[in-house]
């Protein structure tokens, strides 16, 4: 059966803007007086704001101290650096292989869907030009379940009409894989293969991503 649809995480699959929640979440930890590294980073991958931000405080051994009044306060702190970062972003965000992969499936009728947890999609999707790619965007203001739960993709299948044995993923992060692999879909991993251990198979870059062999 041949794939009718692919569904695309956002930041570190189309889009370098991982940088940006990562200096964003470190300029917070270095407020609260301890180091988050890129290692550190890594388990931010793929999950909700708010996880995110458990995932923090227990590198920094601070996970039970403080309300969840402040914790929603220094979210939304985050985010508002996160978002000042990504203002000024353009096309030259758009990571290897993004834009030729996303005109490719274009042309050949695949239906294309957005799946990421990130609550600032559109703003990233309109500033680097690529919007009117996707025919459904789910992203976490669509959703109440952070992956590894399989909303945020089947919501987009779901919209679409499309089965989801039909849908290709691709993510940067183990979370998205498994939400993927969970919810029946193909899962392609975007990174380095010792990071994406759930993945069906991995591509250093989408530039390398074999268009014929799935669509």
């Amino acid at each position: 059966m041949p794939n009718k649809c692919a569904i695309f995480d956002l930041d570190g699959v189309l889009v370098d803007t991982a940088k940006y929640h990562y200096l964003a979440w470190k300029e917070l930890a270095e407020k609260l007086g301890f180091e988050f590294t890129l290692e550190h980073n890594e388990m931010l991958k793929g999950v909700s704001r708010m996880t995110s931000l458990d995932i923090l405080l227990d590198v920094g051994n601070m996970k039970d101290s403080f309300t969840e009044e402040e914790k929603v306060k220094m979210a939304t702190e985050k985010n508002n650096r996160y978002v000042e970062y990504i203002s000024n972003i353009d096309e030259s965000e758009i990571l290897d292989g993004a834009l030729s992969l996303l005109q490719e499936l274009k042309n050949k009728g695949i239906k294309i869907a957005l799946g990421s947890a990130s609550k600032n999609a559109q703003i990233i999707l309109k500033n680097v030009g690529i919007k009117s790619y996707f025919d459904v965007i789910v992203d976490g203001n669509s959703v109440s379940k952070a992956k590894p739960d399989p909303e945020v993709f089947t919501l987009g299948a779901d919209t679409l009409g499309v089965s989801y044995e039909e849908c290709v993923v691709f993510e940067d992060s183990q979370a998205g894989l498994e939400a993927a692999k969970i919810a029946g879909m193909l899962a392609i991993g975007v990174g380095q293969e010792k990071d994406l251990t759930k993945a069906d198979v991995v591509y250093s870059s989408l530039e390398d991503f074999d268009i014929e062999r799935y669509f």
